[in-house]
């Protein structure tokens, strides 16, 4: 699972905000100019929620921030007073997976909880325990964050590939290939399909293959031709 998780989670980006608290605003300011009195109050209100709903985002970030930099935090003797490092990998699992689950008990629902929740079953699919990993895979994919969402769901294919459990992998990785993001492309989702599918089918897996390889030029290309280069040749 080494591969899955730390290619991926070098890639990662913090869930961007949407501006909720602008559009409250918006929402109310006709109501607050309307009535005078009344107006100054629900104003108030209003502006008390903007400033409680800034705080708690600032507040998910930095912890979200903390569980990350723990998790990336190297292994070994203290290089730096401002490195944080952890004696063992252990030691290190068992930091960040504290952190990671804290944040998801504290602020449930939220979209830095649900980040925390991709990186809680890459986590367990590093220590092997799948079960674990599935069951946190499987939260982060039914996200409404497409982008977080569809990069749980391509890891969750990987382990159910190495589990042979085929179907339910193909399945994942179709959908990835129908409704791409900015974090799978539809080429990603495809050379992933074509690895599956190469020691059962591996003339679909060459079809799927084959429009990706024309140039070895791109990172595409040369992923694509490194799966080709191991699939048998046609008869």
């Amino acid at each position: 699972m080494d591969r899955i998780t730390r290619k991926e989670l070098k890639g990662d980006k913090f869930a961007r905000d949407v501006g909720l608290t602008v559009e409250y605003l918006s929402e109310h300011r006709r109501q607050a100019i309307r009535y005078s009195v009344v107006g100054v109050a629900v104003l108030a209100a209003v502006l008390g929620l903007v400033y409680y709903r800034k705080q708690q985002h600032n507040a998910r970030q930095t912890a979200l921030t903390a569980a990350v930099e723990i998790h990336l935090s190297p292994i070994g003797p203290p290089s730096s007073e401002f490195i944080r490092s952890f004696p063992t990998a252990q030691e290190r699992f068992s930091a960040a997976s504290k952190a990671f689950t804290d944040l998801v008990t504290k602020y449930p629902g939220s979209g830095e909880a649900m980040i925390a929740k991709y990186y809680l079953g890459t986590l367990a699919a590093d220590q092997d325990k799948m079960l674990e990993a599935e069951k946190w895979l499987k939260e982060a994919a039914q996200s409404g964050n497409a982008n977080y969402a569809s990069l749980a769901k391509l890891t969750l294919a990987d382990l159910y590939r190495w589990q042979r459990r085929a179907p339910e992998a193909e399945k994942l990785l179709r959908s990835l290939i129908a409704k791409p993001t900015e974090f799978v492309s539809k080429e990603q989702a495809t050379i992933a399909l074509a690895e599956l599918l190469a020691p059962s089918n591996p003339a679909e897996a060459r079809k799927l293959l084959d429009p990706l390889s024309t140039t070895s030029r791109t990172a595409i290309g040369r992923a694509a031709m490194e799966v080709l280069s191991q699939l048998p040749r046609p008869q």
